[in-house]
């Protein structure tokens, strides 16, 4: 209980409440930790400042490369640079849109995801677009989370529910 109110605190996970219901619990996602499952404790106002934040962050990174951009036109490296970072900014974010927008709905191979790590970092702007885009509708990943969390909840009512009283006292045909 609280302090200053009769309210009991709540947590973003139930294990971290002290009470832990039996069976999968569900895994928590960033910046909003287990809220996604009954979309209640703030999660509509985590959704607007998650996509608001990731259209700021977006739009200062943009910022940020247009002065990176001005910076190569006053050094006078030539048309052929400046043209080609500005392709590979564009490609790598590009491609960094869709395999954050991909990684939504599924989950990427750990060592493929890792090796992609270095163009995820230059196609930041795409990662942060797709995350904006993404909480428009629901939490980035909530899909994929709550897929999997409903499967293990099946299986584990399938296993709970499978063996109903004492084998030995089990009935023998004749």
């Amino acid at each position: 209980m609280s302090a200053d109110s009769s309210t009991p605190d709540r947590t973003d996970t139930p294990a971290a409440a002290g009470v832990t219901a039996p069976g999968p619990q569900p895994e928590p996602i960033r910046f909003f930790g287990t809220t996604w499952v009954d979309h209640d404790n703030g999660y509509g106002a985590r959704r607007v400042g998650v996509a608001a934040g990731s259209l700021l962050a977006a739009a200062a990174g943009c910022f940020v490369l247009r002065f990176a951009y001005e910076g190569m036109a006053v050094a006078d490296v030539g048309t052929f640079v400046n043209f080609l970072v500005l392709i590979m900014f564009s490609i790598c974010s590009a491609i960094a849109f869709r395999r954050t927008w991909e990684g939504f709905t599924r989950r990427h191979d750990p060592a493929s995801q890792s090796s992609m790590r270095g163009l995820l970092t230059i196609g930041f702007v795409g990662v942060l677009l797709a995350h904006f885009f993404r909480c428009l509708t629901e939490a980035p990943g909530e899909k994929l989370h709550r897929d999997e969390y409903e499967a293990a909840r099946e299986q584990y009512a399938k296993r709970t529910s499978r063996r109903a009283g004492n084998p030995s006292r089990k009935k023998r045909k004749a």
